[in-house]
């Protein structure tokens, strides 16, 4: 990501943000005269204790200088949660990690990592890397999915299986709640990353393949590590219950894994296990 783009990229991020906190929630009065959503600019900068010509600049993209201490102020006014907080300052502090993934990084899985993975017979699970190419996958993972093996690597990244292949449209019953939320995980490697060009390319391109991309993106939503209840509707199995946990591997590759846990009391254990049984 260039500084045009990482500008760019922080202006549309203060926008979102701003529109979702109204008034009332900071003890502002509404007022009868509000056009748009959220705060107005100047009620931001009032709460931030900073210029209303400076904020404006920052959320307009220019390239000003910006120090933690507003970057602090600016954060609480939009009551930035710790994720949101720490994309606001990777790309307001030029923050981003400048270095890129070889094909070779994107393919290394260590033996204990698939040690673990295989040990989670019964609980899907995916691993994949910061760009969230999947690059490993259990039995259980391809039951539930499908078979990521039958993908071409280079097509095999998480987020456009999401958009691309109706496996996954179909699957989720709240597919929409399914999508942000890794939309969200994507986020906070984007900010962390500006540096890597490829997230700018990847972007654009999602943007023009999918609108439901771009609708949803256009949220800003930012979390790390989400936990979240999905139901499924399998074609074969039926009603799935899961809780995902998404786990950072630690180490120098910035592994994610994703870890579908069966809801006890839905039944969804002994399906996966007549699936697997199966081989259905």
């Amino acid at each position: 990501m260039n500084s045009e783009t990482r500008l760019q990229a922080l202006s549309e991020f203060l926008k979102t943000r701003r529109s979702k906190i109204h008034p009332h929630m900071v003890g502002l009065p509404i007022g009868k005269r509000r056009r748009t959503p959220g705060l107005r600019r100047e009620e931001v900068a009032q709460l931030a204790s900073v210029s209303t010509t400076w904020y404006t600049w920052l959320e307009q993209g220019r390239d000003i200088k910006v120090s933690t201490s507003v970057l602090e102020a600016i954060s609480n006014a939009l009551q930035l949660k710790p994720d949101e907080k720490k994309y606001l300052f990777a790309l307001a502090l030029e923050e981003g990690i400048n270095h890129e993934l070889s094909l070779e990084e994107e393919t290394l899985i260590s033996p204990s990592l698939n040690k673990i993975l295989q040990e989670l017979k019964y609980c899907p699970t995916i691993i994949s890397d910061r760009h969230c190419h999947i690059i490993g996958w259990n039995q259980a993972a391809a039951h539930v999915f499908l078979d990521f093996n039958t993908i071409p690597f280079e097509e095999r990244n998480l987020i456009r299986l999401l958009f691309a292949r109706k496996e996954f449209k179909s699957l989720a019953v709240n597919w929409e709640h399914f999508a942000q939320g890794f939309l969200a995980i994507f986020r906070t490697y984007y900010g962390q990353y500006f540096a890597d060009n490829w997230y700018s390319q990847f972007i654009e391109e999602m943007e023009q393949r999918f609108p439901e991309f771009q609708e949803l993106w256009n949220r800003g939503e930012v979390s790390s590590a989400p936990e979240v209840l999905i139901e499924f509707r399998h074609a074969k199995a039926g009603k799935m219950v899961f809780s995902l946990t998404s786990l950072q591997v630690q180490g120098d590759l910035d592994l994610r894994c994703s870890v579908y846990t069966p809801v006890d009391h839905t039944g969804t254990e002994e399906k996966l296990k007549r699936l697997i049984e199966n081989n259905l």
